[in-house]
């Protein structure tokens, strides 16, 4: 009887896997710049992303100097990062990432990538600013990019700030498909989406080529997904105390084959989305493990924090180089002896 209730139990776990679930895992419309006004009164950053990292940057830095130490995945913050062997500095320069108006979905990233003009194979990487974070508490910020926890600021086992089109997908088991909607200029080069897991791993899925115009979706189905219930492996795990798996956004990586046309590369992109079946089924338990244990808050907090300080480690690295960055464009004028 025992055995019977546990085959029953598997067998509506398994169907109920199978209703898969769709989600956006990134919308670029969201990350548009609306918040932290540059000095011509043009916003730079984005406040559902924006991230401060002044607490990991040290003592050694002013209170105005840490005022500013914020960042977020605004559009045009986006680094184009080239192959080694293409890497010099007329390609670098004019290879970033814009906000461009779209009619059919108002604002959307736009990428252009200055490849090398001779016949060799080459490749660039479209990714965020900072690696974006999957335990992110949900924050108010206001317009200076101050950030101040939120009502709901639990985000170990609770929703994160990343999540809902802006980077990151929880409850994530199998991935049946995978779409990109872009935009296509007859480019020859191919496209591929970056997927991170909660373990870390990295997996370049390659959606298709370029090669057409106007807006088209480009979707890979994964050949290794089992749609039939009676092929499946099944097996037991155990509910607690395990987290529950995700998946983020790693960028675009777009390949340029040497044999087809070098030079400048410009594309467009509204979001990618996923079709995936749901790690843990939502059910009402009779226990609160977490509330006895909390295992589930100390083992996220801790890879929360690690997050947070590979992401700020780089971010003041950068406001560094950018303190240390000449601004004069033009030599000041010798004075004349009169």
């Amino acid at each position: 009887m025992k055995r019977m209730f546990i085959l029953v139990a598997i067998a509506l776990f398994v169907v109920g896997s199978l209703f898969a679930e769709e989600a956006i895992l990134i919308d670029f419309s969201k990350l548009t710049a609306d918040i932290v006004a540059n000095q011509d009164n043009q916003p730079t950053q984005n406040r559902a992303t924006a991230m401060d990292y002044a607490n990991v940057a040290g003592g050694s830095f002013t209170t105005e100097q840490k005022a500013v130490m914020k960042t977020s995945l605004a559009i045009t913050n986006w680094d184009v990062v080239l192959a080694s062997s293409s890497r010099s500095v007329t390609n670098e320069v004019n290879s970033y990432t814009l906000e461009a108006a779209s009619k059919q979905w108002g604002t959307v990233m736009g990428v252009r990538v200055h490849f090398p003009v001779e016949s060799w194979n080459s490749w660039a990487i479209i990714k965020p600013p900072f690696d974006i974070p999957a335990f992110e508490p949900q924050a108010e910020v206001d317009d200076d990019g101050n950030i101040q926890p939120g009502e709901d600021s639990n985000g170990i086992t609770g929703p994160s700030r990343f999540e809902d089109g802006y980077g990151v997908v929880k409850n994530v088991g199998t991935i049946k498909s995978i779409a990109v909607n872009a935009y296509g200029l007859n480019f020859p080069h191919a496209l591929s989406a970056i997927i991170i897991d909660s373990r870390g791993n990295s997996q370049n899925v390659f959606m298709g080529y370029l090669n057409y115009d106007g807006w088209g979706e480009l979707r890979w189905d994964n050949p290794a997904y089992i749609t039939q219930v009676r092929n499946r492996e099944l097996r037991l795990y155990p509910l607690y105390p395990q987290s529950t798996p995700f998946v983020k956004f790693g960028g675009f990586l777009i390949q340029r084959d040497g044999a087809k046309e070098g030079g400048d590369f410009i594309g467009y992109f509204k979001d990618v989305k996923i079709i995936y079946d749901k790690a843990v089924l939502d059910t009402e338990r009779d226990i609160d493990d977490e509330s006895h244990w909390n295992i589930i808050k100390e083992r996220e907090t801790a890879k929360k924090v690690w997050e947070m300080e590979q992401f700020g480690h780089e971010q003041v690295l950068r406001y560094l180089e950018t303190q240390k960055q000449a601004t004069e464009n033009t030599f000041t004028p010798t004075p004349t002896n009169e």
